[in-house]
């Protein structure tokens, strides 16, 4: 891999502080409109995911600035991208 990876204990801890959050009136409000962040759709509440900007395993934290409401076809093409190289991949997929 061509980044630092974050460790084990802060992944976990992360994790935790992410399952925490899905269950905050916060989220629910994040997700009330049914909106993906990256790609606009509209696919429902019940089908958006938590998507970390900054992917735990490059450092990122589960703390509500670095967490959006994300469908899951976004989710898991951004997979560990981050918001830089997430933009030259949907950029590249513009050109195409």
């Amino acid at each position: 891999m061509d980044w630092l990876e974050a460790s084990e204990e802060h992944i976990r801890r992360e994790r935790q502080k992410a399952r925490d959050l899905r269950r905050s009136q916060w989220w629910k409000n994040r997700i009330a409109t049914g909106i993906c962040h990256y790609c606009g759709k509209q696919v429902g509440a019940r089908a958006l995911t938590l998507d970390h900007i900054v992917p735990l395993v490059r450092g990122g934290r589960s703390t509500k600035g670095n967490c959006v409401a994300a469908c899951k076809e976004c989710n898991s093409q951004k997979q560990h991208l981050l918001p830089v190289e997430w933009e030259a991949y949907l950029e590249k997929l513009r050109q195409e």
